[in-house]
Order: structure tokens, then sequence, then C-alpha cells
């Protein structure tokens, strides 16, 4: 037998021995360690370089931004959400300012909310029939003149609390309608396979935007008053508005898409509802938003209260507090874009961490420890409504999608007038901080509620959640 020191000194050798010691070098001359590097979702092979690997990361994340519809927009949505933002603090403000009233804080958020509680569910059958495009941008328009007015109003010094109360109703007509159709038009920009990317980008946008948006606008109340933002805002709507017009339709992705006989709008509106019930896997999503869309997402009212009554700050205290929570979801969000996958886990430990550190604000009197848990909160929230967003959308026939999502904004934002109204009384009556953790609470309590349904139905929810849980990955 021949051995080892022969081997490597031997002009000849045997074929087996031959193959096993110089295969191996060659194999690894030639194969790039940093190909999985490159690709390690799609599994394919990627050009032997450490930078194409990092840009593959990158555009990986951005990916829904190679659809030219989705581009305008999202730079479009970029600009107006730091407006509508900025608007958002400066309104809570102009409220205290004009009451230092707790309860009118919650009524004019209340008002806000009203029409899409009223209108969402009717929405969504609309957006089912027409043209979205143009919906969303009629939308836009009216949002532009309701900011216009509130501008005009305060810097004449004639506004009242009553005009905020009329204004706010008319910016929850045009978000009644907006929203629904925007959330169902996401997926004819990008198609199915890019829509968990896309829903993460709106995600980071629009939580970057309230990074951005309430930090300049703190400082901007207290150097100009709150009819410059107001005003700022207004300026705002006309990117996207322009953005809008210029999408080529024919680009859109609704090839796949049913389009039965126009039914009459209350059965349209009941097919929908239907769909949710008879399907587990939806209904299970629904349960949770119920709860956290109801009691959770009320950081409209609740930030000004924890700003104002629990930390004794001011407005530019408020845009750092917004402004954290923000970030944190911001970064959250960019982490999920990133990914092809639409978990169960992420869902239930994303509501579970966001219930929790809701907890953890109410417990908090220091301003940075204060920005500590909003931070994280948004990091959590981001992780529940990414997941639950794109597994609600991927799970719904594209006919059904515009009815399925408004019943979905029916209860994260619709619920708000519910939400908002029981944070507001009360704060009067036990306090900020003990509303917060009651508030907190009861989200937990849907969390469970949600996870229990899942295990006594786990076989019905797989059975309709294959397409929800798992993006396909392009061939």
């Amino acid at each position: 037998m021949t051995t080892q020191h022969q081997v490597y000194g031997a002009p000849l050798v045997t074929r087996p021995w031959r193959a096993r010691r110089l295969r191996l070098p060659r194999q690894h001359a030639e194969v790039d360690p940093t190909a999985e590097l490159a690709a390690p979702e799609i599994g394919e092979p990627a050009a032997p370089s450490i930078e194409v690997a990092r840009t593959t990361r990158l555009s990986e994340t951005f990916r829904a931004l190679r659809h030219r519809n989705y581009r305008l927009f999202y730079t479009g949505q970029a600009i107006s959400l730091t407006g509508t933002w900025m608007q958002t603090v400066a309104q809570s403000w102009l409220v205290i300012e004009l009451t230092d009233s707790k309860a009118a804080l919650g009524i004019v958020t209340t008002l806000q909310f009203l029409p899409i509680t009223i209108f969402v569910l009717p929405a969504g059958v609309i957006a089912d029939r027409v043209n979205k495009r143009d919906l969303i941008l009629a939308t836009r328009a009216l949002a532009m003149v309701q900011a216009l007015l509130l501008a005009v109003l305060v810097a004449a010094g004639s506004v009242e609390l009553w005009h905020v109360y009329v204004l706010a109703l008319v910016l929850g007509v045009s978000n009644a309608f907006e929203q629904p159709t925007r959330q169902a038009m996401v997926v004819e920009m990008v198609g199915k396979d890019d829509l968990i990317n896309a829903v993460a980008l709106n995600s980071g946008l629009f939580n970057g935007a309230r990074l951005v948006g309430p930090s300049v606008a703190g400082v901007l109340i207290a150097v100009a008053g709150t009819e410059a933002a107001f005003a700022i805002n207004a300026v705002s709507f006309i990117p996207s508005i322009l953005a809008l017009t210029m999408m080529d339709l024919s680009e859109l992705k609704i090839s796949d898409r049913v389009a039965p006989a126009r039914a009459n709008p209350l059965r349209e509106l009941r097919e929908g509802l239907s769909f949710v019930k008879r399907t587990p896997a939806a209904l299970m999503i629904i349960i949770i938003a119920a709860f956290l869309g109801t009691f959770g997402y009320n950081f409209i009212t609740v930030l000004p209260l924890v700003a104002r009554y629990v930390l004794q700050g001011d407005s530019v205290d408020l845009g750092f507090l917004t402004a954290a929570l923000g970030l944190g979801a911001f970064l959250s969000a960019l982490v999920i874009a990133g990914q092809r996958r639409a978990t169960r886990s992420q869902l239930f430990v994303g509501g579970a961490l966001f219930a929790l550190l809701l907890g953890a604000v109410a417990l908090s009197e220091s301003f940075y420890l204060s920005m500590l848990f909003l931070f994280l909160t948004g990091v959590a929230n981001i992780i529940f409504a990414a997941t639950s967003n794109t597994s609600l959308q991927l799970a719904t026939p594209d006919h059904l999608r515009g009815r399925v999502m408004a019943l979905y904004m029916l209860l994260i934002a619709g619920s708000t007038p519910i939400g908002a109204s029981l944070t507001g009384f009360m704060a009067e009556v036990l306090g900020v901080q003990v509303t917060i953790g009651l508030l907190a609470a009861a989200c937990l309590f849907g969390v469970a509620v949600g996870f229990l349904y899942y295990i006594t139905h786990r076989e019905q929810i797989e059975a309709t959640a294959h397409a929800s849980a798992i993006v396909a990955t392009a061939p």
C-alpha cells in the first residue's frame, strides 16, 4: 500500500489517490467564498466580490423600488408624510394651548378618526371598483386644502376649538378613503413576490417621517408657531400629487385579478366580511389587530399626555418622544424589508412585546427612559404590523383585497375614536400613567386571545395561510 510520503513525492500515483488530493484544492480555488453571502435567500452563486455581496444585500432590502410606479409613489410619500407628522404634532399642541384639557385632546383625535370608522368599509368596496390612483389623488387634494385652512385660521389669530374639530373631521374623511385604497394598490405596484418588502418599506417611510417630522415640528412650533407646521404640510402634498400623475397605469400588476359582475354594494361588503370570517388565518390576524388598534395605537393622544402631564415637558419634548418611537419603527422596518418570510412567530412576539413595552412607558417618569421604551415599542410595533399586513394581503384574493384591507384599517385606525375617547376620559379620572397601563394590559389580553385561537385552530390556519406564511421567490 502506498504511504502518505510516497503519495506526495511520487510522480505517478493511482487515480483514487490523485482524485482525492488534486480535486479539492482546484475546487477551493474556483469557488468564491463570498458567493453565499451575496444571495443567502435565493441560494444562487453571486459574482465573486465582497462589494457585490454588499450591493446584493442592499438591493434585497430595497428591491420593491425596482418598480417605477412604486418609486414614484414612495418618493411622493416621503415628502408628504413628513409634513403630515408635523401637522399631527401641531394639531395636538394647538388643542392643548387652546383648552389645556386632556378630554379635548381625546375628542379631536376621535373626530379625526371617526370618519374612518364610518366610511372605511364602504371605501373598500369603492376601492375594488374604481381606479385606485385617481381616488388617492382626490383624497390627497382634500387633505391639502384642510391643512391650508388650518394654517390661515391660526395665522389670522381667529382659530377656535370648533374649527379644529371640523377640520379634523375633514381630514378623517380623506383618510377613510385613502388608506384602504393605498393599502390595496401596493400589491398592484410591486406584485406579490415583493409585497412584504414594499409593506416594510412603507412602514419604514411612515416611521422615518415620524422621526423627522415631529422633531422639526417641535422646534418650529416653539419658534414660528403651529401655523408654520400646517402651512408646510399643505405644501408637502404637491410632490405626492405630481408623483401619482406620473404613474404608468399599464404597468400595474392586475392581470390575475378576477373582475366579477357588479353587485349591490352591501352584498359586496358582506362578501369581504364573510371571507375573513370563514378564513381562520385571516380571522386570527383580525382578532389581534382589533385589540392593538383599539387600545394600543393611540399615540396621537398618549404621547402629548405623557409629554405634558407625566414628564412636564413642552412641544420640543413631545417632538423627541414621537421621534424616538419613529426611529425604533424605522430601523425595525429596514430589517423586515430584507426578509422574504412573514411568520406567525413574528406576529405573536411582536404583538406581545408591543404590549409589554407600552406598559413600561406607563411606569416611566424619566424623559430619557421613556424615549428608550418608546424606541423599543416602535421596533415591536413594526414586527407585528408589517407581518400582519403582509400575511393578510397574501391570504386574500385580488378581487377582495380592497374590502379586506378596509376591515384591517377599520381595526387599526378606525377603532381610534373608541381608544382615543377612552384614553382622554380615563386620563382625566385615573391619571395618565394608570390609563396607559390599563391600555397595555388590554393589548396583551388581545394577543393572548389570538394565540389561543391559533392553538385551537392550528390545522385550519395552516391550510388557509400557506400563501401568507412564505413569499415565493422568483425562479
